[in-house]
């Protein structure tokens, strides 16, 4: 929140010349400086920014004048930010967020147009869960834009954080990040995909005999990896050793089709597959039952209209989560 603080003092002193107060810290600076801290290397934040690479050092240069600190020193894997750098970093990103946000505010309010909101999600969410979502929200609200972004559940935060895209729905790990706002619009029920054919119809495995069959797994870092560890440590039993990580939840489906293994993810990531009958299912005999599906976006002093009217569309959109004990709840309340 100290940045927040920092955009509203720095919001009271642009209010009069910035001369007055001997500052000179335009956006096109911190704009650069990003660059710069984003790829460590000049030549590449000059090709960012569209400026020669000797313009870039002019402006990087300028900055750290007006602050009277360095803000990169140079290492051998490129320029490193130094510890003055690091506390620049976020009020940058929030002044130039809140100058971009201005600015759509200004276009809305004369009527320019309504704006626009990025969306990121899953690939299994975006194919099942947003299509009438969207067409409905595209026929009501043509005024405004819809970017739709696809990709796994680290680049969806990556990019929420750098502010490519306003609001990720993805399934919860529990980010602790406070600079976001979690919404659980959903909860899905954890299943074991098996192969088909009801191999586990007449007798159901107990935990510790799950964990000693071959698992496919997604990938260290992917959310559907994160779920499963999760459930496996909420039993109180050790994850097994992936048999096999692989890069997709489509290509798990797969290789339980074809018999390689079973695996724990939400029910909604193999509803393709499961109603085709191409994988058959269990219910997850452990405690941790559901995953929750979240939208995820940046928690602001002043939200923009665009985003404020697709987050009220999409939670009218999904029915009220259910808890574990199957009891209807409202989805979390939460602040701009």
């Amino acid at each position: 929140m100290a940045a927040l603080a920092a955009v509203a003092a720095f919001k009271r002193c642009t209010a009069l010349p910035l001369s007055q107060f001997g500052m000179s810290m335009h956006p096109r600076l911190l704009r650069t400086f990003l660059a710069v801290a984003r790829h460590r290397n000049i030549t590449r934040a000059a090709e960012e920014v569209h400026l020669a690479q000797s313009s870039v050092s002019d402006q990087i240069q300028s900055l750290e004048s007006e602050l009277g600190a360095e803000l990169f020193t140079r290492s051998k894997p490129g320029l490193e930010l130094t510890q003055a750098g690091q506390t620049l970093s976020p009020y940058a990103e929030e002044i130039l967020m809140l100058e971009d946000e201005a600015r759509a505010a200004v276009a809305t309010t004369v009527g320019h147009r309504a704006g626009s909101v990025g969306i990121g999600a899953l690939e299994t969410i975006a194919a099942i869960k947003l299509p009438t979502l969207l067409s409905g929200f595209r026929t009501d609200r043509p005024d405004i834009d819809i970017r739709l972004t696809v990709a796994g559940s680290g680049d969806l935060l990556r990019k929420l954080d750098s502010g490519e895209i306003d609001v990720a729905i993805c399934f919860d790990q529990g980010w602790p990040d406070e600079r976001f706002v979690r919404r659980t619009i959903a909860t899905e029920p954890l299943i074991v995909a098996t192969p088909p054919g009801g191999a586990f119809a007449s007798r159901k495995p107990d935990l510790a005999e799950l964990a000693s069959m071959n698992f496919i797994t997604t990938e260290v870092g992917c959310v559907y990896r994160g779920l499963s560890d999760k459930a496996f440590a909420e039993a109180h039993v050790d994850a097994p050793k992936p048999a096999a990580e692989v890069g997709s939840i489509g290509t798990i489906a797969r290789l339980v089709a074809a018999g390689a293994g079973i695996s724990l993810v939400p029910r909604l990531a193999v509803a393709d597959a499961l109603d085709r009958g191409e994988i058959g299912e269990m219910t997850w005999p452990g405690p941790t039952r559901t995953a929750s599906l979240v939208m995820i976006w940046r928690r602001r002093r002043v939200q923009p209209p665009a985003l404020r009217v697709w987050l009220a569309a999409a939670s009218d959109h999904f029915a009220p989560a259910r808890s574990v004990d199957g009891r209807p709840r409202r989805a979390t309340p939460s602040p701009s």
